[in-house]
């Protein structure tokens, strides 16, 4: 017999702008298939065409799913969820996976990352992405959460900011001494990326583009970076010292407690994570733990579908 169709089995989601990730899992966290999906964001609930690109999204991963075995819950984190969205997503899930309303939960991704890297109240979580966040849950249960604001009002030290503060110093430059980018490496990287070194490449380039797109230009300030660009290398320590401080909030909240770091900017270059540690107090324990969130929901939603 089919273990599967004995052994009650979850369904995790952990969504975000660059792509979905989700795991089919036993309660004791093993494995039973995984796979990616498009990007979903909680900005798409709030219109009917997002809705229908994320019923169509949930279906393809759920044909993808469905063969391995049939989920008793799902649970999804998903990017910039908020509470008034969760209606309409817990209908789409239910639909999608075709389960009851009861089993069926969601979160937001900062707050799934806390249950991937720590019991609650045992460590805070500081994410840089496209954007940058950091949480903690506490002992009772309660997340707090520091950043997170958009790229309108903050992300520092995530990719678009990044990338928003390259292109500033460059075309600052360029309008003080036109040409000035041949001689930066910084300039070039940039340019090499937005195929052209005029300002009518950039301003096609930067403003045809989604905010997930536009963050992998810090891909290029990175690259400038580990060229020995000292402009970009300056921007790598800036990020990690503005990651930094959302850390530094949380401890001045909730006490000082251990950090991980998640996110794929702190894959960027070193001097981010190297600054952020120089900055925190050296009593703070700092981490990069491999963080299977998908995983994690799906262990969560094991226990949503067969609640006690």
């Amino acid at each position: 017999m089919n273990p599967a169709a004995v052994t009650a089995l979850g369904l995790g989601l952990d969504a975000g702008g660059t792509q979905t990730r989700w795991a089919l899992t036993t309660a004791d966290g093993k494995l039973v298939a995984q796979g990616q999906g498009e990007p979903m964001a909680g900005a798409q609930l709030g219109t009917d065409e997002g809705r229908a690109a994320m019923a169509a999204a949930l279906a393809q991963m759920a044909a993808c799913a469905r063969p391995h075995g049939t989920a008793v819950g799902v649970v999804a984190g998903l990017t910039g969820l908020g509470a008034e969205h969760e209606p309409a997503l817990h209908a789409l899930l239910a639909q999608a996976f075709a389960l009851p309303l009861s089993a069926v939960g969601s979160m937001s991704d900062i707050e799934l990352a806390c249950h991937a890297a720590f019991a609650p109240g045992q460590g805070c979580v500081v994410y840089a992405g496209t954007g940058s966040i950091a949480a903690c849950i506490d002992a009772a249960g309660t997340l707090h959460r520091v950043g997170g604001r958009g790229a309108v009002i903050d992300d520092a030290g995530g990719g678009h900011w990044i990338a928003r503060q390259a292109l500033r110093q460059v075309w600052r430059a360029e309008d003080e001494a036109p040409g000035a980018w041949q001689e930066s490496g910084l300039a070039r990287a940039l340019f090499d990326t937005i195929g052209g070194s005029d300002w009518a490449a950039t301003r096609a380039w930067v403003y045809g583009a989604t905010r997930g797109e536009l963050g992998t230009l810090a891909r290029a300030v990175a690259r400038a970076a580990h060229g020995g660009d000292a402009a970009a290398l300056a921007m790598m320590r800036n990020a990690g010292l503005e990651l930094a401080r959302l850390a530094q909030a949380l401890h001045r909240r909730l006490g000082v407690r251990p950090v991980a770091l998640a996110g794929r900017v702190f894959d960027l270059h070193p001097a981010i994570e190297t600054a952020l540690r120089a900055a925190l107090p050296a009593e703070v324990t700092v981490q990069r733990p491999t963080l299977h969130a998908h995983h994690t929901a799906a262990r969560l939603a094991v226990a949503r579908g067969n609640p006690r």
